[in-house]
């Protein structure tokens, strides 16, 4: 049944058609119904485009009653998306509306034009209405397609008229019980029974609650407080219904002007009346006025007081309006968060602030931002009313408050701990987000932190044989104070702005202070970069590699630089462990981005004065691979894992929380240097760099494999459920890629591969320019079996290539990037994760991603390998893209996510097992026309089961105007109805002319 709502409130339009008495009114469906199953049981007139013009057409139309109507609007309205009629949105939301109101107790009898007992929804307050405005502009014309009868020329009915009627049709078939007949004073029958009835005898007295919520007054309560210790008093007003900004005490009400009397109405008193009665139900201490014969006032004890205090919308939702002094919100009380040492036994304390540091939570409360008196503190943790005279005035304050400085802080924060509440201002205590003041020490360190994120740059270190650049300086200086102060960090420069010689130049700088020898663990495939910088650029410093068999740490330099690998630190963890490193170094850190990984684990035993992280890509897919970062640099820095997913990672990644996203970035920026080439005066000399997607078709054969593999696989998703499904659908993702690849790698063949796919023949095009101009291109892939098929293929066209991949050795690695930067080929073929970091490539000045690998950061840090610091020719970036496809469609997500790839992004492509089979069927259906520009939002993996709000489609109707009686009016001129129906399609099913 829900997949047959879910393709009528995308087929369909509605309708609703008012009757007498109000709950006979039916909501009408119109459109397509043949397409839903569905079957007309009547026809209706109604107000359509017709070729070019709009005229009366009569439509078959499925009729609901109102029981129906409402279980039809409600069905779905959390699942509400931009595919559904704009009608069904609307009305689902008037739906909605209409049953918040009687909720809220917003009904009052009256009496139907054909004299019939009808329950309405009244009285609307201020914000009520303005909902209803907006509803009403928001509301299609395909929704409110009901002619004015007699109306020349053609005009259509108001649609806030008619969400008014429907909204008492709502009210009118829900209230009808025997409870609701007794609540009436006489007629119970025409206000309980189902069926029409009509009212007999005198029904003056419904004009009490009947008429327009507009008119008459409407009770206020001004609430003031005491001169001394003594109760509150809550001073009754009248406010004007004509004139709001007419207000009476009732007191001089009596005795006002003739003008103030007749701006009040001529019901005041039965206003006032009715108004109390209404009060007393929800808010006991207004009954003592009804029992006064001139009611002026009101006491408000302690207890009616905080009752008040805590919520006043009951009174609202009853017309009464509250009233407060303004003093009591021209200040806040406020708790704040800080912290006081509390040494571990036997701990070695000092003057300075440190992270091992027990801290004991404590509450400060202020006012108007002003820290307390301790017998300001002590009077108001005995405060037993809602309201306390403080500093010459009444103050608002609540009972939690007083509880929190009642019991104290019972918490205790690592240095660590309060240092990032210190950074972010804010900390979590008991579950909730309060405000954090550091002092003392830790007050000390913060202030040194930030003055430390813009340091100066010094002078290059004595042994350093070259001349470093003037943000190579900075970076130098940055993680000499974070080392200073006994912090370790995260260097984040791009690929190629030499990172590798800065920490050269810290280790020359903290060698001099006698810190200790220095770490670095790194890939396999870098220990002969690692050493052959050292050498060119520090040589009188001692390099060892501890790798390989034999490996020894016996006889250790003080000075010396150990070079060591993450499958090495693995394996001997323990024996590093027994010395302890003045500094230690993990490059191309996302080796270790998995925090429970025995990488990751293993690293963390080390023992160092300093740690400190490389990377050019701080966060691939996910949020806690930063954590993992930073936690090894700067432990307990970010909290605990679990903390850190629940606090930040789901907020910014799946709902896309500012809030969670600024703290993250406060307390990291001490912590974390990012650099781009593209940031002014980095690398100023770096040449210019092009990107381009280049569109390709797929062959006859790779559609019909496309189309089947699509057709097979999904199949199966519909019947899957849990990981089961997830699996299929990565499986399903990861062939329609190979299929858009080449035929032979899906099909796991050797050849023939010449005119079989449409990357294929692009790519040799490409070459053929390339190479017709002397100049050297990079061929990336995340298949190596895709590269072993280039690589057979070009082999065929004698063009000479390279090919690295997982399985190269470190020695042929380097012999590799040796001769193709010698010009021994021209072209280098690379698989993605083998080849994407640790390469200086700038032979190179083409680079061609052949299959879209979904991280942009993972596909920047490959195109880096060419565009880095020593290339001196523009670069240029080719990514193909297989037209029609899932890669076109899933192109857009990538342009979107690259803007946030060096901060946050969402969870790479494990949300696309999250898809509904609809949305995934098209994502990867074969499609006929090009994926549009903005498609990327329909494909958003944040947005995936968000429903929309009625705003997304709050927009008068274009061309409408409006009239004295406020109907949307068109004239029947060619193409104006366009504008009025939004230019969608004209319902044909059933038509007939007037």
């Amino acid at each position: 049944m829900s997949a047959v709502i879910g393709r009528v409130r995308r087929v369909l339009e509605v309708v609703f058609a008012p009757a007498d008495p109000p709950r006979a009114g039916r909501l009408a469906l119109y459109g397509d119904l043949a397409a839903t199953g569905l079957v007309a049981d009547e026809k209706a007139e109604l107000v359509l485009p017709r070729g070019d013009q709009v005229r009366r057409v009569r439509v078959a139309v499925l009729t609901l009653g109102m029981t129906e109507a409402l279980a039809f609007l409600l069905s779905a309205s959390g699942e509400t998306r931009q595919a559904d009629s704009r009608s069904w949105q609307a009305w689902s939301a008037a739906a909605l509306a209409g049953v918040g109101l009687i909720g809220r107790g917003r009904l009052v009898p009256d009496v139907s034009p054909a004299g019939f007992g009808a329950w309405r929804v009244a009285p609307l307050d201020p914000a009520d209405h303005g909902w209803l405005r907006s509803l009403a502009a928001a509301m299609p014309a395909y929704g409110h397609a009901l002619a004015i009868e007699g109306s020349r020329p053609l005009r259509l009915v108001d649609p806030e008229q008619l969400v008014r009627a429907f909204w008492d049709a709502i009210a009118d078939t829900l209230v009808r019980t025997p409870a609701a007949g007794v609540a009436v004073r006489a007629g119970a029958a025409a206000f309980a029974e189902a069926g029409p009835v009509a009212l007999t005898g005198s029904t003056a007295w419904l004009e009490e609650t009947a008429r327009s919520e507009e008119a008459g007054a409407r009770l206020v309560l001004r609430i003031e407080p005491p001169e001394d210790d003594s109760e509150f008093r809550a001073v009754l007003q009248l406010r004007s219904g004509v004139d709001p900004s007419l207000l009476v005490d009732v007191a001089e009400v009596w005795n006002a002007p003739p003008a103030v009397l007749a701006a009040l109405g001529e019901r005041a008193e039965t206003d006032l009346l009715l108004a109390l009665r209404r009060g007393a139900r929800v808010w006991p201490p207004l009954g003592v006025a009804l029992r006064d014969a001139a009611p002026a006032e009101v006491p408000v004890g302690d207890e009616a007081l905080d009752e008040l205090a805590g919520d006043s919308n009951a009174l609202e939702d009853a017309g009464i309006e509250v009233l407060w002094p303004a003093e009591l919100f021209a200040g806040q009380l406020a708790l704040r968060g800080a912290v006081q040492a509390t040494p571990a036994p036997g701990a070695v304390t000092g003057p300075d602030f440190s992270l091992t540091e027990l801290l004991a939570f404590r509450w400060r409360p202020t006012l108007d931002g002003q820290e307390l008196t301790e017998a300001e503190v002590a009077a108001l943790a005995e405060a037993k009313r809602p309201m306390i005279r403080m500093r010459g005035r009444w103050v608002r304050i609540d009972q939690e408050l007083v509880r929190k400085l009642r019991h104290g802080g019972s918490r205790k924060l690592s240095g660590a701990e309060a240092l990032g509440a210190a950074l972010t201002g804010s900390v979590q205590i008991e579950g909730e987000l309060v405000a954090f003041d550091p002092d003392g020490s830790l007050l000390t360190m913060v202030e040194r932190l930030r003055a430390a994120e813009q340091p100066e740059p010094l002078a290059d270190p004595v042994g350093l044989r070259a001349t470093l650049r003037d943000y190579q300086r900075r970076g130098v200086a940055w993680m000499a104070q974070l080392a200073e102060l006994g912090f370790g960090g995260c260097l984040a420069d791009d690929m190629g702005l030499g990172k590798t010689i800065q920490v050269i130049a810290l280790h020359l700088q903290l060698s001099r202070r006698g810190r200790g020898p220095t770490l670095v663990v790194c890939p396999s495939t870098l220990l002969g970069t690692w050493e052959r910088e050292l050498t060119k650029f520090a040589p009188e410093v001692p390099v060892r590699r501890y790798h390989g068999a034999g490996r020894s740490l016996s006889e250790l330099l003080p000075d010396e630089v150990v070079l060591t690998t993450y499958g090495v630190v693995r394996q001997d963890h323990r024996v590093l462990g027994e010395i302890f490193w003045g500094l230690a170094v993990a490059d191309e850190a996302q080796h270790a981005k998995n925090p429970l990984s025995r990488t990751a684990r293993a690293l963390r035993t080390l023992p160092a004065a300093t740690r400190l992280a490389l990377t050019g890509t701080p966060v691939e897919n996910r949020l806690s691979e930063l954590w993992s970062i930073l936690d090894w640099a700067a432990p307990g820095l970010l909290g605990t894992l679990e903390r850190f997913r629940h606090d930040i990672a789901v907020p910014v990644e799946r709902y896309h929380d500012e809030e969670a996203t600024a703290r993250l970035a406060r307390v990291t920026r001490p912590f974390l240097l990012r650099r781009k080439k593209s940031d002014p005066g980095i690398a100023p000399e770096l040449p210019p760099k092009t990107e381009h997607d280049l569109v390709v078709p797929l062959t006859a054969e790779q559609a019909t494999l496309y189309q089947a593999v699509a057709k097979e696989t999904l199949a199966k998703i519909e019947e899957a459920e849990g990981m089961a499904r997830r699996g299929l659908v990565l499986s399903l993702l990861t062939q329609l890629k190979q299929v858009c690849n080449h035929p032979a790698q899906f099909l796991h063949e050797t050849g023939p591969l010449p005119r079989r796919s449409g990357k294929l023949a692009a790519l040799d095009e490409l070459l053929d320019v390339i190479l017709a101009e002397g100049e050297s291109v990079l061929i990336f892939s995340q298949y190596v079996e895709m590269c072993r098929l280039i690589e057979s293929h070009l082999a065929a066209r004698q063009v000479r290539s390279l090919f690295l991949h997982g399985g190269v050795g470190v020695r042929k690695r380097e012999q590799l990037v040796e001769q193709f930067q010698a010009g021994e080929a021209q072209v280098f073929l690379l698989s993605l994760k083998a080849g994407g970091v640790g390469l200086t490539l700038t032979k190179a000045t083409h680079v061609v991603h052949y299959d879209r690998w979904w991280n942009p950061a993972v596909e920047d840090q490959a195109t880096d390998r060419a565009y880095r610091i020593g290339q001196d020719r523009p670069v240029q970036v080719h990514r193909l893209v297989t037209e029609n496809t899932l890669e076109d469609r899933i192109s857009t997500v990538i342009a979107t996510k690259r803007q946030l790839a060096d901060a946050v992004v969402g969870s790479g492509e494990s949300w696309l097992s999250e898809l509904s089979d609809t949305e995934l069927t098209e994502l990867v259906e074969l499609s006929t026309t090009p994926a549009k520009s903005g498609a990327a939002s329909a494909y958003n993996p944040s947005a995936v089961g968000r429903a929309p709000s009625i705003e997304s489609t709050a927009s008068a109707p274009p061309g409408s105007t409006s009239t004295a009686d406020g109907a949307a009016q068109t004239s029947s001129t060619s193409g104006q109805h366009q504008e009025l129906y939004g230019g969608l399609p004209s319902t044909s099913e059933g038509l007939d002319d007037e």
